[in-house]
């Protein structure tokens, strides 16, 4: 098959949405702004969503459901929580249509319908589920409250990019309520490290774990730690966040608690979050020209096996053998695919699959069967290899746990090569426009400092990373004295 991808040297963004569309990931929507995620790419979505919400539930949270309507004044009751998503915001002012006299078989804004508050489709859901908490906390004995949300936010978006940045998209949002500050900073930290840990064993992403500067902090919080990670262009790419929110939503809202000393006090919060961004850092993390690579850990199938025959004749004993091989898989927990169509050849099925970035691909022939082996293709390395039946299953297991190692290992080594420390300004835009990758540099910790580099060169303060070394030396911009590097990068 003719794939029609551009490469990653002659276009990366056009390489990029090649990926997403022609390998089944994601089309565009006749919503403007929006997508809809086509199976396979839905696929690799639950197998994250399965992975992470294990996670949550491993460290004690639960899952529940809020509205997604949320009244605006409750949107406006915390300050800096409503001016950070103002502009964001998707609005619903009336709850019914009605029959156009003036258009047959058009609609129109039934005027007498408008609410008597408006109602904002959610772009975050603090002030929802800060609201309901004020119900649900009274003492002590109430909290923690632990709550994880699966739902789609609203944000409204400009400028949309399929999974990158649309103004819909699908994500978990964690809520936790507390009783000291001490606990909410604990849940908080402990949550990045949950992402960090997803992003590095499943999805095979290398991550710097760090805090945002203030200025960008969550709207409302008043920490926020990130895992910051590289795509293959040399540019970061936010995939989690976890805000320690103070006491803040607990003020705007009301909800306070009798403490064990017979005292009210305000709760304690933090929110956290990661959405379908992930895979856009996927694609761009690992794959290649010829199309995706995707970890065996999340893929959709980590095993394709393709029939190769000529007549019609073979077919059921190339088809018994391939059943033999699916039932020997499927029991050591191995996700498989049998492509046994007959409408396409299996050099059309060879390119397909390593398109859309099945790990391994298994070739199945009359002469193997006699021979008793398989010709083995990996996806990462597109080695390929003649190996004996015997024992597949336990092979291809060992298999997937060495391409999940070198996909971490490979991306790793990329991001290392690519954190760059420099001390004076020349270098540092040298290194921003040619090199790429995180800029490691002193800032003398102004946000009116930080906002001229960004106006100056479009590269943002990704993190402070965490147990960051300490060093004496002098902002890269102003010459002020500054205490330690900072990553600075071009991000999306």
């Amino acid at each position: 098959m003719g794939k029609g991808i551009a490469t990653r040297e002659e276009d990366y963004s056009q390489w990029y949405n090649d990926l997403v569309l022609k390998g089944g990931l994601a089309d565009y929507s006749a919503v403007r702004g929006c997508m809809v995620i086509k199976p396979y790419g839905f696929a690799l979505w639950e197998n994250m969503h399965d992975a992470l919400d294990k996670m949550f539930k491993d460290t004690g949270h639960q899952n529940a459901y809020f509205p997604l309507f949320v009244p605006k004044s409750f949107l406006e009751k915390e300050e800096g929580h409503a001016e950070g998503f103002a502009k964001e915001c998707a609005v619903v002012t009336h709850y019914r249509l009605k029959a156009n006299p003036e258009k047959k078989g058009a609609l129109m804004v039934d005027s007498d319908s408008k609410l008597e508050e408006e109602l904002i489709i959610r772009p975050t859901s603090e002030a929802i589920i800060w609201n309901t908490y004020k119900d649900w906390i009274q003492s002590y004995r109430d909290l923690p409250i632990l709550i994880n949300q699966w739902a789609n936010v609203v944000r409204w978006e400009m400028r949309t990019r399929l999974f990158l940045r649309t103004a819909e998209f699908l994500w978990q949002e964690g809520h936790t309520a507390h009783a000291t500050a001490e606990e909410a900073m604990d849940e908080t930290k402990k949550m990045l490290e949950v992402y960090a840990t997803f992003a590095e064993e499943f999805m095979a992403l290398p991550v710097i774990r760090g805090v945002k500067t203030e200025s960008e902090r969550f709207a409302g919080a008043l920490d926020t730690f990130c895992i910051e990670a590289l795509m293959q262009d040399g540019k970061a790419l936010q995939a989690g966040t976890s805000h320690f929110l103070g006491q803040n939503f607990a003020k705007a809202f009301d909800v306070k608690f009798m403490n064990k000393s017979n005292q009210q006090e305000y709760v304690w919060a933090t929110s956290w979050g990661v959405s379908t961004r992930l895979i856009g850092a996927l694609v761009m993390a690992h794959s290649d020209d010829e199309g995706l690579i995707l970890p065996p850990k999340i893929a959709p199938f980590q095993v394709v096996i393709v029939p190769v025959y000529k007549g019609d004749e073979s077919k059921p004993i190339i088809d018994k053998k391939a059943n033999e091989i699916i039932v020997a898989l499927k029991a050591v927990g191995i996700r498989v695919k049998f492509d046994d169509n007959d409408n396409n050849r299996p050099g059309w099925k060879f390119a397909e699959h390593e398109l859309k970035g099945v790990p391994v691909r298994l070739a199945l022939g009359l002469r193997d069967i006699e021979n008793n082996v398989l010709e083995l293709a990996r996806r990462d390395t597109k080695e390929k290899a003649v190996v004996p039946m015997d024992g597949i299953a336990n092979r291809i297991a060992d298999l997937l746990i060495e391409i999940q190692a070198n996909l971490f290992n490979r991306a790793k080594k990329y991001r290392d090569e690519h954190i760059t420390k420099v001390d004076v300004w020349e270098d540092f835009i040298k290194v921003l426009n040619e090199k790429g990758g995180f800029v490691a540099a002193h800032w003398d910790g102004t946000t009116e400092t930080e906002n001229k580099i960004k106006e100056k060169t479009k590269a943002t303060i990704r993190c402070i990373p965490l147990g960051n070394e300490q060093e004496v030396g002098v902002c890269i911009l102003t010459g002020k004295p500054s205490s330690q590097r900072v990553l600075f990068a071009n991000a999306y």
